[in-house]
């Protein structure tokens, strides 16, 4: 979206709310100030100003919400406000220092309006609202935010990323002693074991593996894939030297049958977690838009981070910033699209390749430098946001062979052999599948640059060919080359596996 967009906010309440104080931002009064509010507030000290204890119990407090609107509008409903389980967050780093993310949310205490929690992500409806169909009609998607339960009334504030300032979307007050907060255990739905221990929820990254498409009977095969793909996971850098600063749960979620829905293919399962393949109708995107179910179930865990294996093997997963991460376990790239996915999901890392399908619109040429830690729009040549890394003497922006590589993989792609289907819609294991082939051409065009290896802004990143850059030539993120997560990308996920541990970024 471009230009000024007017927005107008409105809050449905159910009317059981009302006693919650709830208020919408809905005046011309205070859409002016929430145009020119300042960014959420970044760094160290607002997190070590909130002693955890003063301000919250040990429990997660979860507002589930519906968004709903168009691509110029937006509308915030408050559905229930719940008690989500332990909270697994740190409880020294409440406010999130990383300018990262298209939304933002944050606590303050009602009275005194000093910040408590603050967080950023990204959601399902905010991808949506980029696609075509937003320009259509309105759409509407659940979601939820999650933070310590706090002992006192608070204030939550939902924002949005417009350029590079932040509006205010929606408002309300929350008394966590009203009798209409349900502040009861959740139920315990499915059996819930242990991956991976290293220490305390409060101090590790809490992942949790979640089955979707796995029948009563297949649960000894979601064990098996749950612990490989965790196996695999902890081979890659950053997250192999950082093992030790994450635990993994997992729950056996029982589906009626195996797989999970394939539209495109004709296959129409109703899988227990909802996930789907063709989100936004492109083939291989897959996530789930029933995130009530999905965190009712996930709240039997303590947890930072959502991964669900998905019992499939055509090529399939997604990921997007501190919301959910999914991958087809049993196709031939499962490691890959882990690990990539998971680069989204956690560390809000941008996709960096450009020769392919999307569904988002593309094609404008950028007004404001983008959020990802890894893509630059090269707006103000003398602050790269990693020009610390860059290597001495290499150029900005970088020349490498763009026109080679994109014929080469334009030809690649249309000599690609289509995976041969089974009748339930799956790849055939023995068929030539895309995930398997080598990329020979495109590979050898990239490794034979002068820059490989090296730190610069190379053109074409984040599904545009001009006017936007990635760090390295390639890259986990670029394409499906054994090359690893550049340092840019490194550092972006170790600062932050950093937020969910006792160590400081400041002393890494």
């Amino acid at each position: 979206m471009t230009g000024l967009v007017t927005i107008r906010v409105a809050l449905r309440l159910v009317t059981t709310l009302a006693s919650l104080t709830l208020l919408a931002v809905a005046s011309p009064q205070c859409l002016l100030v929430a145009w020119s509010a300042p960014p959420i507030p970044a760094g160290d000290a607002p997190a070590c100003a909130v002693a955890f204890d003063e301000h919250f119990v040990t429990q997660t407090m979860r507002v589930d919400y519906y968004h709903s609107g168009n691509a110029d509008e937006d509308r915030i409903a408050v559905e229930r406000i719940i008690r989500d389980g332990v909270w697994a967050g740190s409880r020294t780093r409440l406010t999130d220092p990383l300018d990262l993310g298209l939304y933002g949310f944050e606590v303050r205490d009602q009275q005194s309006q000093q910040l408590l929690y603050a967080q950023r992500f990204c959601s399902v409806f905010g991808e949506w609202q980029t696609t075509a169909p937003a320009r259509q009609h309105w759409g509407t998607f659940h979601a939820s935010l999650r933070f310590p339960w706090p002992r006192q009334p608070v204030e939550v504030t939902l924002k949005q990323r417009h350029g590079g300032t932040w509006r205010t979307l929606w408002t309300t007050t929350i008394d966590p002693h009203s009798r209409f907060v349900i502040n009861a255990d959740p139920p315990v739905q499915h059996p819930v074991w242990t991956v991976l221990e290293n220490g305390p929820v409060e101090q590790k990254v809490d992942l949790l593996l979640l089955a979707d498409g796995y029948t009563a009977g297949e649960m000894e095969k979601f064990h098996a894939d749950a612990q490989r793909m965790t196996d695999r996971l902890f081979t890659v850098e950053p997250f192999q030297s950082r093992r030790a600063d994450f635990n993994v749960r997992a729950i056996d979620v029982p589906s009626s049958q195996s797989g999970v829905a394939q539209p495109r293919d004709g296959v129409f399962h109703r899988s227990a977690l909802g996930c789907q393949y063709n989100t936004f109708d492109l083939e291989r995107y897959v996530l789930t838009c029933d995130n009530r179910t999905l965190r009712d179930v996930a709240s039997a865990a303590p947890y930072d981070y959502l991964v669900i294996l998905l019992n499939n093997s055509k090529y399939g997963g997604g990921g997007i910033y501190n919301d959910q991460t999914t991958v087809a376990v049993d196709c031939p790239a499962a490691d890959y699209i882990l690990v990539h996915e998971l680069g989204h999901h956690l560390a809000g890392l941008g996709d960096e390749y450009y020769v392919s399908q999307v569904a988002y619109e593309t094609g404008k040429r950028p007004r404001f430098e983008p959020w990802e830690p890894n893509i630059t729009a090269l707006l103000d040549g003398h602050a790269l946001k990693w020009g610390d890394l860059v290597s001495p003497g290499t150029p900005i922006p970088t020349p490498w062979a763009k026109e080679a590589f994109e014929t080469a993989a334009r030809a690649q792609q249309r000599q690609a052999p289509k995976p041969v289907q089974t009748a339930s819609g799956e790849d055939d294991a023995q068929s030539p599948a895309v995930a398997r082939e080598p990329q020979r051409a495109t590979a050898e065009i990239l490794q034979a640059s002068p820059y490989a290896g090296r730190i610069g802004a190379f053109e074409g990143a984040s599904y545009e060919a001009h006017g936007l850059y990635r760090p390295a030539i390639d890259c986990i993120m670029f394409s499906r080359n054994p090359a690893g997560f550049c340092a840019v990308c490194q550092r972006a996920i170790a600062q932050a596996i950093d937020q969910h541990t006792a160590v400081s970024i400041a002393d890494r």
